[in-house]
């Protein structure tokens, strides 16, 4: 079985997992692109007129978890577009891409956005949540394409130290 993407793929037709996983990244990516839309409107409104009794400091922090929000939001929303396209086989896209890696992001302040409006840290907080669990399954799935290699080693050793059927 070759670890084409995601988990175990296969060409059987029976076999769960290339649908589980298709359906995984669809999931998640229009999860991201909610996400994505209501930080745009949370954002945009901490932008605005009302913000003016803000003080500089405070302004410039939410402007900065913003700016974290919005990237790390679009790290995720990136890399489940580049699975998107290896699980449709266009050709630009592999495994191999510094696109199918997701990275790092850097974590919010938790000290400056507790002094944020709730739908605010609402937001920033789904969103280092959607990037965890992303990170996770990441994860797992470059394992499971690491192993594969040596699973099929111990398959043909194992077959070999087998007594000859007589």
């Amino acid at each position: 079985m070759e670890m084409a993407f995601g988990p175990a793929h296969s060409d059987d037709p029976e076999d769960p997992a290339p649908a589980l996983f298709r359906a995984q990244v669809e999931n998640l990516y229009v999860e991201a692109m909610v996400i994505a839309d209501e930080a745009y409107t949370a954002f945009s409104a901490g932008r605005g007129a009302d913000t003016g009794d803000l003080p500089p400091v405070d302004r410039v922090a939410l402007a900065c978890e913003s700016l974290k929000t919005t990237t790390r939001l679009m790290h995720v929303i990136a890399w489940l577009l580049h699975q998107r396209a290896m699980i449709a086989g266009e050709p630009g896209a592999s495994a191999k891409d510094s696109a199918a890696q997701l990275g790092n992001t850097i974590a919010p302040d938790g000290a400056v956005c507790a002094r944020f409006a709730a739908p605010v840290q609402r937001i920033v907080g789904d969103s280092e949540r959607l990037f965890a669990r992303v990170k996770r399954l990441d994860d797992e799935w470059r394992a499971q394409r690491r192993a594969a290699p040596v699973q099929a080693l111990l398959g043909e050793l194992q077959a070999r130290l087998r007594p000859a059927a007589r």
